[in-house]
C-alpha cells in the first residue's frame, strides 16, 4: 500500500492535511480520521492537499463530502489543493468542482481562504 498522510498549519494557522499516494477504500479511512480529528479540535477551515495524490477512488470522494458537510455545519469550509489535471477531473466528471475550492498550489489556497476569513 502506497499512502502516507502529514499535516502541518499554514501561516493563518489553517490545517493542512497532505496526502501522498493512493486514496481508496483501504486508505480513505485514514484521511477520515484526521480531518474528524481536526473537527473535533475546533477547526473550522481546512486544506486537503492532493498535489501528491496518484490514485483517488470514489471512497475517498465520500469521506471528503462528509468533511465538507461536517465543515460547513460549523460555517467552515474545506479546501483543496489539486494541480493534477487527472485527480482533477474526477470532481469535475461528478460535478464537485463546484462544490469544492480547488486550487493549483499551496499560495494560491492561502489567498482564497484569506479572502473567505
Amino acid at each position: 500500500m502506497n499512502f502516507k498522510i502529514d499535516t502541518y498549519n499554514m501561516d493563518s494557522g489553517v490545517p493542512v492535511i497532505t496526502l501522498d499516494g493512493e486514496v481508496d477504500v483501504y486508505t480513505a479511512p485514514q484521511l477520515k480520521q484526521q480531518m474528524v480529528s481536526l473537527l473535533e479540535s475546533g477547526t473550522t477551515h481546512m486544506v486537503i492537499d492532493l498535489t501528491n495524490v496518484e490514485y483517488f477512488d470514489s471512497t475517498a470522494l465520500g469521506v471528503l463530502i462528509g468533511g465538507l458537510k461536517r465543515i460547513r455545519e460549523r460555517d467552515g469550509n474545506l479546501s483543496l489543493i489539486c494541480p493534477s489535471p487527472r485527480i482533477r477531473r474526477v470532481f469535475e466528471i461528478t460535478g464537485l468542482d463546484k462544490i469544492f475550492d480547488i486550487y493549483d498550489n499551496a499560495e494560491e489556497a492561502r489567498s482564497g481562504i484569506a479572502a473567505l476569513r
